[in-house]
């Protein structure tokens, strides 16, 4: 018999049976296609060895007027701005009923008086709380405090703690020097008191008490109540509670941002790194404002880039001369053009307000180049703009889709992809389902409880769109897989990884994602996972359905394969690969293995599954394999190798019917 070439189809396809997809790729890990061929994935660098705190859900890049280039980094615990390797702790200050714009820097907050108490021997300290009730893990700011409890100084006060115990009339944290004496009711008659806004979970939980319920759900003055000042009854059991996502975007060289279901907050870039972002409300106030109208609570913020208008999807509607905290998540509100702090309507300005009417809720929104989408639960929207006096005019671009995350949907190329609950959608000036080889695949092992957490992302460089999400098969709660749309190609693929945000190259040199170890890292950068520093090899492979031999009749003797494969991009001078066959008698059997395998070129071989490490100059490799079907595999594991498979082929002799 001739030469049997091994050319499969570009992507990974499980919408059948093994079988059925005969000429085609099954299975495969850290891999993609490029030209039609399988390769290796990039590896990826640690950026910075400094780390931050918690789980990073969002990742925003800009370049300020002066060439500064910043990093936004908004976790569960905090909101960084990492500028040179540094990240800068920029977490606001949250506004509450008797807050004022007082303290260092303009910071939003409350005041006390002699409000420490300290016990000799112990480095922990108790502190008289006043109107604001924060809870355990929050964190808390002090400003001109006195010293106490001897070496209780006013350096250790006048800093940042977090926030060990809550009671009912008191907080307590672990100051960083034991007290040797006790004082109850000292520390100076004004210390102003700034509470960050509180940490936010890291995966969808169910639970009463703090944190449990909407964050929304409290007082007027308060719309933090209830979900952090308050505990839940029991008759609530049962409500779910959404992780921290953080929405972000800039408004020229400045930084806007909102915790989901939180207040709008506002970077000043002429403030520096070292300031905090503040209550958007408070800039509006001191710009000359109503600041008041400004809105309490948003499901994300974003900045139109050419309109230069800040929008706030799901709002508080704004009412002449009364403001209105009743949050309404279908609504739409938006500042006054090229003037953030104006959120008052009038014929003067064009800040306004719509209500959308189909769905439930506002998911998220993306600005395009021409036009604003906005995702409800149900639908998809277009904002354009239109002009005084009506400002922004939306309409329906479809009804009845869905979508999976605030963060499940990235455009690229003017084209907008996202992940829907059961299929995956794009929009190209009309709303499309986008075919998917691997949809009853990926939709049944993605666990639903968790979809706030998928995430897309776009890797230019390799006409890819990427989507994370948390597996099923994983049992766990935290993102443990991927799955890719190479849109030049029309092909899929996907892998296991944990990762948390994604963001692609673009001012930065290559795209960047935050993993589970609170570092930033920059992928398609080596071959190697050197996301701890230590060079890791990165396991890969792919592994094609199965294949008929000849007819598929008659019993084939498979004796030897001819490789083609190139390493290309590999860093160590005897880079390999492995390559297995893998027979099959008939679609419903196990795989087989040979009775006599044998190898040439020294090349170590595993009797178990006809295996054969393929170095870079190997012409040839000798095996003993019979079956009427077989799978071909392409795996590496070395450090710095990375490979690109070409057509191997395969030498048959006819070897009977049994």
């Amino acid at each position: 018999m001739p030469l049997q070439k091994l050319q499969f189809r570009p992507g990974l396809n499980r919408e059948g049976t093994d079988y059925s997809n005969e000429g085609g790729w099954y299975d495969g890990d850290k891999i993609r296609f490029r030209s039609g061929f399988p390769e290796k994935i990039g590896g990826w660098t640690q950026y910075s060895s400094s780390q931050y705190l918690g789980t990073a859900r969002s990742l925003w890049n800009w370049i300020d007027f002066d060439g500064s280039n910043y990093l936004g980094v908004g976790t569960n615990v905090k909101y960084y701005i990492e500028k040179g390797g540094t990240y800068n702790d920029v977490t606001p200050f949250i506004a509450n009923v008797t807050s004022t714009f007082t303290g260092a820097g303009g910071a939003y907050t409350e005041t006390y008086s002699n409000p420490f108490t300290a016990t000799n021997g112990s480095s922990t300290i108790t502190v008289a709380l006043g109107t604001y009730k924060p809870s355990v893990g929050d964190y808390v700011v002090f400003s001109s405090a006195t010293g106490l409890g001897g070496n209780i100084t006013a350096a250790v006060l006048n800093t940042e703690h977090l926030i060990t115990a809550v009671g009912s009339t008191t907080f307590s944290f672990v100051a960083s020097a034991t007290a040797n004496a006790s004082d109850t009711g000292k520390g100076g008659t004004t210390v102003y008191t700034g509470f960050e806004v509180p940490v936010g979970l890291n995966v969808y939980t169910i639970g009463t008490g703090w944190g449990a319920g909407p964050w929304n759900a409290g007082t007027s003055s308060n719309p933090w109540a209830h979900g952090w000042g308050t505990a839940y009854p029991n008759s609530q059991a049962g409500i779910g509670q959404q992780l921290r996502l953080w929405s972000n975007d800039n408004f020229g060289q400045d930084l806007v941002i909102a915790p989901r279901g939180g207040g709008l907050y506002y970077w000043q870039d002429a403030n520096s790194t070292g300031t905090r972002a503040q209550p958007l409300q408070y800039l509006s106030t001191q710009a000359g404002y109503s600041g008041t109208y400004v809105p309490v609570a948003t499901n994300q913020v974003l900045a139109t880039p050419i309109q230069k208008f800040v929008f706030a999807l799901g709002a508080n509607s704004y009412v002449s001369g009364t403001p209105n905290t009743a949050f309404n998540p279908m609504l739409v509100r938006w500042s006054d053009q090229l003037n953030p702090y104006q959120w008052v309507p009038a014929a003067t300005n064009q800040s306004g307000e719509f209500p959308l009417t189909n769905g439930s809720y506002i998911m998220a929104g993306r600005a395009t180049r021409q036009e604003t989408l906005i995702w409800t639960d149900s639908a998809l929207y277009s904002a354009q703009y239109i002009g005084a006096p009506y400002v922004w005019g939306f309409q329906i671009l479809m009804d009845n889709i869905s979508v999976m995350s605030p963060n499940s949907m990235v455009t690229v190329n003017n084209v907008t992809y996202w992940m829907g609950q059961d299929k995956f959608y794009m929009y190209s000036g009309r709303v499309e389902t986008l075919p998917c080889a691997l949809r009853q695949y990926i939709f049944d092992d993605i666990n639903k409880d968790q979809s706030f957490q998928v995430f897309a992302g776009s890797n230019e460089g390799y006409n890819e769109v990427w989507w994370y999400y948390v597996s099923n098969s994983s049992q766990g709660t935290t993102i443990d897989k991927y799955v890719i749309y190479n849109y030049i190609d029309r092909v899929w693929y996907y892998g296991n990884m944990a990762r948390s945000a994604w963001l692609d190259s673009g001012i930065r040199p290559f795209p960047m994602a935050a993993d589970y170890n609170n570092r930033i890292l920059y992928h398609e950068n080596g071959v190697d996972d050197q996301s701890t520093g230590t060079v890791l090899p990165i396991y890969s492979y792919v592994q094609s359905s199965d294949f008929d031999i000849g007819d598929g009749h008659n019993f084939g003797f498979v004796w030897r394969i001819l490789p083609d494969v190139n390493f290309n991009g590999s860093n160590q001078p005897n880079p390999s690969v492995t390559m297995t066959v893998l027979p099959r008698q008939n679609s419903g059997t196990a795989y087989g293995t040979a009775d006599t395998p044998s190898v040439t070129s020294s090349n170590p071989y595993s009797a178990t599954r006809n295996v054969f490490t393929v170095q870079q100059f190997d012409g040839q490799v000798y095996t003993r394999l019979r079956g009427r079907q077989l799978a071909f595999r392409i795996e590496s594991s070395g450090v710095g190798v990375t490979w690109q498979l070409g057509t191997p082929r395969i030498d048959i002799r006819p070897d009977g019917r049994r």
